[in-house]
């Protein structure tokens, strides 16, 4: 996620690296806790680096890797429920009006909300392991008025497997969990076309089933 940030907003993000690191060593859950929830509340902390440290500490028998992607997941479901909550009753002029005091920018929320709007209430679940857009997907969400239970279920089940796959990659590398920093980009990537491949599909799957249903 980094290169697709500021200048300002990259050093505030490698001096959170540095931070962070002695934050999960003494506070373990709670800091993954904490700064996953932030993550989904419109701050810009990198589920990048949160995730593969804490499956390192997974690694060094400090953590319970299930308990780890199961909290992550519930932190990015409270944070999102804030960011909803905004965009259901704030709407788009009090991320415009205070936006800035939090390093929201409004292009990333206007990329977001063409991305809901273009695919509808799925990218809740899609959008999870997407750069940028899974920090602030449930914004349009809320711009949107989208059913809240709906939301609640795609936002969960759309945050275990970005969570876990993260986890589980600062588990299998070990002492060089830092190494994943370096293909994050691959990484999103990677998701991005898995996601576009699955969308085509089921669009393929959908018109053969129409030209079935034509044919009989």
């Amino acid at each position: 996620m980094i290169e697709f940030i500021s200048p300002e907003l990259a050093q505030l993000v490698q001096q959170f690296i540095d931070y962070f690191i002695n934050l999960v060593i003494e506070g373990g859950y709670f800091t993954v806790f904490i700064s996953m929830t932030l993550e989904s509340a419109l701050i810009l902390i990198p589920s990048e680096v949160v995730m593969p440290f804490a499956g390192y500490m997974v690694y060094l028998g400090k953590l319970n890797f299930v308990l780890v992607g199961l909290i992550a997941s519930l932190a990015n479901l409270l944070g999102s429920i804030v960011a909803y909550l905004i965009g259901y009753y704030g709407g788009r002029p009090l991320i415009k009006r205070y936006g800035k005091y939090i390093l929201v920018r409004e292009h990333h929320v206007n990329m977001t909300e063409r991305f809901f709007n273009k695919y509808g209430e799925v990218t809740v679940l899609v959008g999870r392991c997407l750069p940028i857009i899974r920090t602030f997907i449930s914004l349009p969400a809320g711009f949107g008025k989208m059913n809240f239970i709906k939301f609640v279920i795609y936002t969960f089940i759309g945050s275990l497997p970005w969570n876990y796959a993260l986890t589980y990659a600062g588990l299998a590398l070990g002492d060089n969990w830092e190494i994943i920093l370096g293909y994050i980009r691959y990484l999103d990537i990677v998701v991005v076309l898995a996601i576009i491949a699955l969308i085509v599909w089921l669009i393929v799957r959908k018109l053969r089933k129409r030209n079935q249903q034509q044919a009989a």
